[in-house]
């Protein structure tokens, strides 16, 4: 199975990083956050991914077409272009790069796989990592027969959290999870029915397109109750780094 990854928006929200590299690869304790996002599918068996570039996608070829050589020890002789290879600590994953334009929307980018993806497949953005389970998530979609199945989550509350008792406070809470309300949390399986939702011009998968496939009964949800960590901002790459730090993240 197939899992394809939203990597064109410019990030513009982080751009103290994105100026000059796109979001995927900006790193988060030595590794960029596609390859976190990647390790997560490979735990569950998914090592074919398509990669929809646009933002300063050739940035995003280059460090696959060099992706061996960072991950092996080398010895260069400088007096020859010889190299000498020890170790290749490479990974058995097979990633397509597709370059889907700068202005495209999430939609206009999905829709130009058409040609190239006849079966279910997974989909995920760029710039969020979890642990999510992508058993249970194929599980789900398989057993409700939808068109789209998306994981939905539980964001903690922007501000913490105060116990109050006959108008004394008694305790304080951390950011707790928030009031209940359920969000998208960025990871779906899509059957290939999900073309024919995409026949605007340059649509948007998130705006355009899910609302009419809720209406038509066919979006499935899968409830995810682990980390869940999108990054838009350096603070949530701070976040990231701090999970990453306490061990949170099984393929660390």
């Amino acid at each position: 199975m197939k899992a394809v990854i939203l990597a064109g928006g410019r990030g513009s929200r982080l751009s103290e990083e994105t100026q000059t590299k796109p979001k995927p690869l900006v790193e988060a304790s030595g590794q960029p956050l596609i390859w976190h996002i990647m390790q997560n599918y490979a735990l569950y068996g998914v090592n074919e991914f398509i990669v929809l570039a646009g933002y300063k996608g050739q940035y995003i070829r280059e460090y696959f077409a060099n992706f061996w050589i960072r991950q092996s020890d080398i010895t260069f002789d400088l007096t020859t272009p010889d190299l000498t290879i020890h170790k290749i600590r490479g990974l058995p994953w097979k990633v397509s790069v597709i370059d889907t334009g700068i202005e495209t929307n999430t939609g206009g980018r999905i829709k130009k796989l058409e040609e190239l993806i006849s079966e279910d497949f997974l989909l995920t953005y760029g710039d969020g990592v979890s642990d999510v389970s992508i058993d249970d998530l194929i599980a789900t979609h398989k057993q409700k027969n939808n068109i789209v199945t998306l994981t939905a989550v539980q964001p903690p509350a922007r501000f913490g959290a105060l116990h109050l008792q006959e108008n004394q406070v008694v305790a304080f809470q951390e950011k707790p999870v928030g009031d209940g309300a359920w969000i998208n949390g960025g990871f779906f399986m899509l059957s290939p029915k999900i073309f024919s939702y995409l026949d605007k011009e340059n649509p948007i998968f998130e705006t355009d397109v899910l609302p009419v496939v809720a209406q038509d009964g066919k979006l499935g949800v899968h409830k995810h109750f682990g980390f869940w960590q999108p990054v838009d901002t350096i603070r949530d790459l701070q976040k990231l780094e701090v999970a990453i730090q306490s061990g949170v993240l099984p393929w660390i």
